[in-house]
């Protein structure tokens, strides 16, 4: 099993229990408990796990250092993700103007737009841009700038004016987590430049979550909590974050 894989499985585990026993899961991926170790030591420099004796354990408000390479996070929470992107979809109305950021569950949305949708898709995700790009009622949106590999995203100032000028009718915003204080934060700042202009501009704001999300905070801000339409999720997010959403006018949309 490629090491991308066994940290595929070693954070689901985390989602579902939020504390694993290394003997267990070198057991269950059929490996040794010293290279579940050290994979334990790769994902808490990344800020998705914190060591503790026997085991590892996910701990809500937790920093996040590095964002996980692409190919890991495609096979994370896949089914999670394919959920979100099809809940998200279905907000999505003919005519409309629809903003899809990046990220592995952006690209999900694309591939669940309805096949007989008409509108305007506009991206800063050249995935999103190819999973939409034989769609013949779709014109497809994308803005220059510098390219980042893996998430194949564009950022910076051309990016930044591209969506100066955009007026979506609805926007779906990735997360590098969601936390009740800190809100929705991520990884690169430039990229989060666009997102803040593309917020303001919205008529109406989703942010993608799974619930591997809740309570990671990445190194930058994006935006507070309330300061967005609407979180689509997977699970019901702890009390803190649904609290503090739903009390600033927030929606919840669980897939």
């Amino acid at each position: 099993m490629l090491p991308a894989e066994r940290h595929a499985r070693i954070g689901e585990a985390l989602r579902t229990s939020r504390v694993v026993s290394t003997d267990d899961l070198a057991q269950e991926l059929g490996v040794s408990a010293e290279t579940i170790r050290r994979d334990f030591v790769v994902l808490e420099r990344q800020g998705r796990l914190s060591r503790v004796h026997g085991g590892a354990t996910i701990t809500l408000g937790q920093v996040g250092g590095e964002e996980a390479p692409f190919a890991e996070r495609t096979g994370t929470a896949a089914d999670a993700k394919a959920r979100i992107g099809r809940a998200a979809a279905a907000l999505v109305r003919p005519g409309q103007t629809v903003m899809i950021d990046v990220g592995t569950t952006a690209v999900q949305v694309a591939r669940a737009l309805s096949l007989d949708f008409t509108g305007t898709v506009a991206t800063c995700s050249l995935l999103v841009a190819a999973e939409l790009s034989e769609r013949p009622g779709v014109e497809v949106l994308v803005c220059g700038g510098r390219l980042r590999t893996g998430d194949l995203a564009l950022s910076g100032p051309v990016a930044q004016t591209f969506f100066t000028d955009l007026n979506p009718d609805i926007a779906f915003l990735g997360s590098g987590g969601i936390d009740a204080s800190a809100g929705l934060t991520d990884y690169h700042l430039d990229e989060i430049a666009v997102r803040k202009i593309i917020l303001r501009n919205a008529a109406r704001s989703y942010v993608l979550a799974d619930s591997g999300k809740f309570g990671l905070v990445a190194r930058h801000r994006v935006a507070e909590v309330g300061e967005f339409t609407g979180l689509v999720t997977e699970a019901e997010p702890p009390s803190a974050i649904q609290d503090t959403f739903t009390r600033k006018g927030g929606v919840i949309v669980l897939s």
